[in-house]
């Protein structure tokens, strides 16, 4: 979390600078790899936890739950 609130703090800094438009975009795509991270790290998470819980007790809806987010989380 802390690297891509660092890197949007970079972006932020670099357009109040007036920096050249492609070191700010090459700036966010590191903020949007961060997240993407981020997001990574959760999933792993949810399935080790969550989602092994959900099959063990047959909790369908945490599976479905979890394709709405997958689906969200890619677009």
């Amino acid at each position: 979390m802390n690297r891509a609130i660092g890197h949007m703090e970079a972006v932020r800094t670099m357009i109040e600078d007036d920096r050249d438009c492609s070191e700010v975009l090459v700036q966010i795509a590191a903020v949007r790899s961060a997240i993407n991270n981020i997001g990574k790290i959760i999933l792993e998470d949810h399935i080790s936890h969550c989602l092994v819980d959900a099959v063990e007790t047959g909790d369908e809806q945490v599976i479905r739950d979890l394709n709405d987010a997958i689906d969200k989380f890619v677009k």
